[in-house]
């Protein structure tokens, strides 16, 4: 408990006094961008607001977790989960490297970027494999579990992609996908306690503190984004989490926000494309609460929507710890 207090602490005080410093480098470089290419138009008038914070909440809980393998031993789900958060993050940096030295909102080809992910997913499940891992699916409540053998890389494959692009999408307004994120990685910190996995502790606790840190910043109005570097790091963290604390079905839950914010913008486009039509007044849904009641939306405000969210993320995260112990 003490290591988890420490970590937490170290990357809640990391964050919030090295914050400002990247916020200033950043503006200077001009490395801004839209929020989303899917926003409403008011959102995407964020330009000037200077993305890669994420960098901060990468760099901190890797340099945390690295010192408490030094101090309780190498860990190769430990380094699963370095490897993934670090990886992932890496692929929506040269993303937002792409879009701000470009000056528009083109990065990364979509197929170049999935590639990417599809490599690094490869060698997570490679990894994985090597450290002996067991290759089986836990059933939560049916006290078993389901042998996949080699189709374990599809489902990681699946999952990491799946997670990582589905935080993205959630990265809309200020302050959504980090709160979102916090009550997520909070049921991951809890089963590496009751694991007895010292260095995820460490991992999960600073991450939470490292992004309690960045959301003084990204709240309304928000100083800084998270950009892809963030986005795709958050989404790589939660995946990585899911495997080695083999909660992978658990996860559907335990990111319930995220979950729902993918499967809108699938069903959309999905009736877009064969009934032209919409099923909803606009994805990802978060905007559907903004939007104007005339235009078939909530007509919430943005603070109201994101702590909706918050809350709603919350839920999922109690049900998604029942849904682990069980």
């Amino acid at each position: 408990m003490i290591n988890c207090m420490i970590s937490f602490l170290a990357g809640l005080i990391a964050v919030f006094l090295l914050m400002p410093g990247l916020i200033d480098r950043l503006k200077k470089l001009s490395f801004n961008q839209t929020v989303s290419e899917y926003s409403l138009q008011e959102y995407k008038e964020k330009a000037k607001t200077p993305i890669m914070g994420g960098l901060l909440f990468i760099i901190v809980p890797i340099i945390i977790t690295m010192v408490s393998q030094m101090i309780y031993g190498f860990r190769a789900d430990t380094a699963i989960l370095l490897l993934s958060f670090a990886g992932y993050g890496a692929i929506g940096f040269i993303d937002d490297w792409l879009i701000a030295v470009r000056k528009n909102n083109d990065g990364l080809l979509p197929r170049y970027k999935f590639a990417m992910q599809v490599v690094l997913a490869v060698v997570i499940y490679v990894l994985y494999v090597l450290s002996g891992a067991d290759l089986s699916l836990r059933i939560p409540f049916a006290n078993t579990s389901v042998y996949l053998g080699v189709f374990y890389a599809a489902l990681i494959l699946f999952m990491f992609a799946g997670s990582s692009n589905a935080v993205n999408l959630t990265d809309g307004m200020d302050g959504l996908a980090a709160g979102c994120s916090v009550f997520s990685f909070a049921v991951f910190l809890i089963l590496s306690l009751l694991a007895k996995k010292p260095c995820a502790v460490s991992f999960f606790a600073s991450l939470i503190g490292s992004l309690i840190g960045y959301l003084y910043y990204n709240v309304k109005p928000a100083k800084v984004f998270m950009g892809d570097t963030g986005s795709l790091a958050l989404g790589g963290a939660l995946a990585a989490g899911a495997l080695i604390l083999n909660q992978v079905l658990a996860l559907i839950v335990i990111g319930g926000v995220f979950v729902i914010e993918t499967l809108c913008v699938m069903i959309q486009i999905g009736s877009v494309k064969t009934r032209h039509k919409r099923v909803f007044p606009y994805t990802p849904i978060h905007y559907a609460f903004v939007l104007p009641k005339e235009k078939g939306g909530l007509g919430m405000g943005e603070v109201q929507t994101v702590h909706l969210f918050w809350l709603a993320s919350a839920v999922f995260a109690v049900l998604g710890l029942f849904v682990a112990l069980h």
